[in-house]
């Protein structure tokens, strides 16, 4: 962030933090945001400038967005109770949650309308903003190179018809004014979407500057490399703050059942009249879903895209509390085993 001190309302406070702070902490630590996230350390903007922390390995996990609370030998004392919270399975085989970003105003979910574009993936996506309680905005990219831009615009509102959706080319700073009343003093947005969508054109566009290196597409597939490596905030030139993540290759839902119904809420409001409350909207007498699908009220793709999201979140969110009961379980029993050795020094 260029900006060497700033004030707590530029950086996004607002009375949901300051009500959750009591008059022993204000006199004894200083309040900042996360602007950077590392393994062993974060870096805060308050104002008085930039400051890096370091935490215990036993300290709650910290993510770009956090505030968090800190003391003169700049050590984390605590992070404050979260506004929002964007987060998913970690990628790979490793069963944990990974932390994306606190307390954002808005999520820019970029699409580009080439190959690439995806009803699908935008659902996901969704799934995801809503559960997190984070306003979600679709920014559909390349528009300079599609011929229908208007129908698939179109294809897209039809998920959500209060969604604010822009098509915009990247590259034009004229048609990059719509997303700036996202952008003012004290508001946080990300950008989120898959490798060559065109996210770090995005962000150059708004900062004015290159920020970020951008890469070209594969031709063949419209696929793109990642360019994005690391989590930061950065200033913009309105006023807010923004965050560009990491390409998600492996996006994957986990206790995400609220967002997945909220982002299908034409099919959650049809299953509410199905005869029974466990239907799987397959082949069950009585099913209002099935009965939508046959009168061309419920789509196939979005009635499939629906059961394979609410698959996978139950999926991954069972086998995380899994792993909670199994490290629940050890730890009993590795308390038990140093109580008794305890107990045997002493009676020796």
């Amino acid at each position: 962030m260029e900006n060497p001190t700033m004030t707590l309302t530029q950086l996004g406070w607002r009375p949901f933090f300051q009500q959750q702070l009591s008059l022993e902490e204000l006199s004894l630590f200083s309040i900042g945001r996360v602007v950077e996230q590392h393994r062993s350390h974060v870096v805060v903007m308050s104002e008085q400038g930039q400051v890096r922390l370091t935490f215990s390995a036993q300290a709650e996990r910290l993510c770009v967005g956090d505030w968090a609370l800190f003391d003169d030998s700049q050590r984390v004392h605590r992070h404050l109770d979260r506004q929002s919270l964007f987060q998913r399975k970690a990628p790979g085989s490793k069963v944990a949650t990974q932390l994306i970003a606190a307390n954002l105003d808005s999520v820019m979910i970029v699409c580009s309308l080439n190959h690439d574009f995806n009803l699908s993936r935008i659902e996901r996506y969704l799934a995801l903003a809503k559960e997190a309680l984070v306003d979600p905005v679709v920014v559909l990219t390349k528009a300079d190179q599609c011929a229908d831009v208007d129908d698939k615009r179109q294809q897209v509102q039809q998920l959500d018809p209060l969604m604010m959706i822009h098509a915009v080319n990247a590259l034009d700073s004229e048609a990059l004014k719509a997303l700036s009343s996202y952008c003012q003093t004290g508001k946080t947005i990300a950008f989120l979407g898959s490798s060559g969508v065109g996210k770090s054109t995005l962000v150059n566009g708004l900062m004015g500057v290159d920020a970020q290196v951008t890469r070209a597409v594969r031709e063949d597939d419209s696929k793109g490399r990642h360019t994005t490596t690391s989590r930061a905030l950065k200033w913009l030139p309105q006023g807010g703050l923004l965050m560009d993540t990491p390409g998600m290759r492996e996006l994957q839902l986990s206790h995400c059942e609220q967002g997945v119904s909220d982002t299908f809420s034409e099919i959650t409001a049809l299953a509410q009249q199905c005869r029974f409350s466990d239907c799987s909207h397959e082949s069950e007498p009585g099913c209002a879903v099935q009965a939508a699908l046959h009168d061309g009220i419920v789509t196939e793709r979005r009635l499939t895209s629906y059961r394979k999201l609410m698959r996978e979140q139950a999926l991954n969110g069972a086998t995380l509390a899994e792993k909670r009961a199994k490290d629940k379980a050890l730890g009993k029993m590795i308390n038990g085993v140093q109580t008794a050795s305890r107990r045997n020094k002493k009676k020796v």
